[in-house]
């Protein structure tokens, strides 16, 4: 999750991609995403356990910001709101 290409990146793990993005549009999802405005979904994977997400999320958020936009550079160079294709 994103506020924006330059703004604040978020990182975690759900069993409900849908659901919880919604959480963050309507600003419910944490105060840390509701304090920076972090609306935007730019990159998301999925596995088939929440060990092995809980796992992949840990490793993410040891990354620096540089790494994580690389990410999304690659695979949504555009920063597109991915929302629409989810839903």
């Amino acid at each position: 999750m994103a506020s924006g290409r330059n703004g604040t990146l978020y990182a975690g793990m759900t069993n409900d991609l849908a659901q919880r993005v919604r959480k963050h549009k309507k600003g419910t999802a944490s105060e840390f995403t509701k304090q920076y405005d972090v609306k935007k979904l730019v990159y998301y994977e999925k596995y088939k356990s929440m060990e092995e997400a809980l796992v992949r999320e840990k490793q993410m958020k040891s990354w620096k910001r540089q790494w994580k936009m690389r990410l999304v550079d690659h695979c949504n160079p555009e920063w597109k709101d991915l929302w629409e294709d989810l839903v």
